[in-house]
């Protein structure tokens, strides 16, 4: 298993309708790296945004789904997905502020 960063973890927000009301509760929604774990991606939100403090950390793993071309098959990359709670005295994402 390779060595991965805090900077390395977080790949990019989930922006969907159902992650949008999950943040009033302070719920926030990440595709994170494949291999990380749930202390990896709780030091990688509490480095990368100031103020955040985790209380709970939810991985949930996706696989790739079968997509056909004419005859050929093939399946789509897998991802995992992280639902991170946050803390009730924690400052909110900044990223997810004007949205």
């Amino acid at each position: 298993m390779a060595d991965i960063k805090y900077y390395d973890v977080i790949l990019r927000p989930v922006l969907t309708e159902k992650s949008m009301n999950a943040m009033t509760e302070k719920k926030y929604t990440f595709l994170v790296h494949p291999d990380a774990n749930k202390s990896q991606i709780k030091e990688a939100v509490e480095k990368m945004f100031e103020g955040a403090k985790v209380a709970k950390v939810n991985v949930m793993n996706c696989d790739g789904k079968t997509k056909r071309r004419g005859m050929t098959y093939g399946k789509t990359s897998k991802s995992k997905k992280a639902y991170v709670q946050l803390t009730a005295d924690s400052a909110d994402i900044e990223l997810f502020e004007g949205l």
